[in-house]
């Protein structure tokens, strides 16, 4: 609205004065800046959630776990435990267990392989049956045949779980829990024989050198006469299972009483002394004849039901 120039004035404009700049501002005024905007028109946010530049960039893959300081001795620590539980578990075990000497009872070669084999099927005609050693030590399988291995034993038991497996198929009598009992039971008599064979020596204390991996050999060679007797029974029927299972009993009876001889009865000379010493050689002589005794009859009862 126009004011009327009678005695009116008009006053002059004060400039205002800037603030004082003595004392510098703490927070720069950004009230009234305006947010920039993006190419679509939209209001870019103030906070920027960006990791800062030149900083450490996130991984998507998760590898920078293991740059983190406090992930890496974790993971030492971790693999210290481990170490040391790996070391805790292979002291236990060779307390009962030796490697180097279940080692020694593989130590075979084709040779000796095929000489023990004849050997257990012919052993009638064998004369030197003693077991060689060298500074005290007995000579590995490969290089002494009298030696008892557990190559043969185990190489057995597993063809005989095969040919069992395949006299139950043509007999359409196949199962796994068929299978799986008959490799179980196999085994089982093979482990209470060992430990009878212990606990007896042990009574009867019995000084030898016979240890448990050598009572494990000897009775296991009894599956390669199990082998020739249910090959048998499969190809020529009963009378072929009968006969095959007497040649291979008395065989293997006899392998086992002239083996074991020079183990248990060669000791009694070390023995002599004490109030049951006469008795102890006919005992140890009864534990050598029960133990060459029982092969037949485990025989029997594990390849009976297999040829019909």
């Amino acid at each position: 609205m126009d004011l009327p120039h009678h005695g009116y004035r008009p006053t002059k404009t004060r400039a205002r004065a800037p603030p004082p700049s003595a004392e510098p501002l703490l927070f720069d005024d950004t009230s009234s800046a305006q947010p920039a905007m993006n190419s679509q028109g939209y209001y870019a946010s103030g906070y920027n959630m960006a990791a800062p530049v030149g900083g450490p960039q996130p991984d998507p893959t998760g590898n920078n776990l293991f740059a983190d300081p406090m992930a890496n001795a974790a993971m030492m620590y971790g693999s210290s435990l481990a170490n040391q539980g790996k070391d805790i578990v292979n002291k236990e075990i060779s307390r009962y267990m030796s490697m180097n000497k279940l080692k020694h009872f593989f130590a075979v070669d084709t040779r000796y392989v095929v000489k023990k084999l004849m050997l257990l099927m012919f052993p009638y005609t064998h004369q030197d049956w003693e077991v060689r050693y060298h500074r005290d030590t007995p000579l590995t399988p490969r290089h002494d045949v009298n030696a008892p291995d557990l190559y043969i034993p185990t190489m057995a038991f597993i063809t005989y779980i095969l040919l069992a497996g395949m006299a139950l198929g043509i007999q359409q009598r196949f199962s796994p829990e068929v299978l799986g009992l008959c490799a179980s039971t196999a085994l089982v008599w093979v482990i209470i024989e060992v430990l009878v064979m212990l606990l007896s020596l042990y009574l009867l204390t019995v000084h030898t050198d016979l240890s448990t991996f050598d009572l494990l050999a000897y009775s296991g060679y009894k599956y390669v006469a199990m082998i020739l007797t249910v090959l048998s029974g499969l190809l020529f029927g009963s009378d072929g299972y009968f006969v095959a299972l007497a040649w291979s009993s008395c065989a293997l009876m006899f392998f086992i009483v002239r083996s074991l001889k020079m183990k248990i009865l060669s000791s009694m000379s070390t023995d002599t002394m004490g109030a049951g010493a006469s008795a102890k050689p006919r005992l140890r002589l009864y534990i050598t004849v029960a133990t060459a005794a029982f092969q037949p009859i485990i025989i029997y009862w594990l390849t009976s039901h297999l040829v019909r």
